[in-house]
Order: C-alpha cells, then structure tokens, then sequence
C-alpha cells in the first residue's frame, strides 16, 4: 500500500484560482460602476484589475503550482515569499480600486 496522495500543489493551484477569480469579478464590478457612472478613468481602473486578475489566473497561479510539485516532490519546502506578495500586491490594488469605485458618488 502507498503512502497518502499529497494535495499541496492542488490546494495551491485551487488558492491561486480562486483569488484571481474574485481579482476579475471584483473589476467587473468596478467596470459596471464606471459604465454605469459614466467615467471611463474609473473604467482604466477596472481594465487594471482585471489585467491582475488575468495575471494571476493564468501566469502567477500555474506558475506557482508547478513549484510547488517540484518541491513537494524533493522535499524542499514549499513557502515563497515573492509569489505570496505579488497576490498580495495585485489584491490590495484592486481593493483600492474598488474603495475607489464605491466613494464616488453616483
């Protein structure tokens, strides 16, 4: 019988996903303000987001899952504190987009 199927990389993968998902629907909501509002700066703001977003669905995320494995697989420990601030980086900018978004009157 084999050991426990390891599911560090999948949890990682499914963490990343899920934060640039919510990192898209929250420019979505930011781009309906700002059509709905008519001010297409706060329109840039929302195609900003929407570029993190993107950036950490298909670039961050898949990149950070093959690490993972790779060091999962070694043994090596897994904790990258680059990856980790640049999640935190793009979703703090886009809350600040969507605070934005929120504090002008409509």
């Amino acid at each position: 019988m084999s050991g426990p199927v390891e599911t560090q990389p999948e949890r990682t993968v499914l963490a990343w996903q899920r934060t640039g998902l919510g990192l898209l629907a929250v420019a979505g909501l930011v781009g309906h303000r700002a059509v709905h509002l008519g001010r297409p700066a706060l329109l840039v703001v929302a195609g900003v987001a929407a570029l993190l977003g993107i950036g950490v669905l298909g670039g961050l995320g898949p990149a950070r899952y093959h690490r993972v494995q790779q060091r999962v697989a070694t043994g090596r420990p897994v904790g990258d504190r680059a990856a980790a601030l640049a999640a935190t980086a793009a979703v703090v900018l886009t809350a600040l987009a969507a605070a934005v978004a929120v504090l002008i009157p409509g």
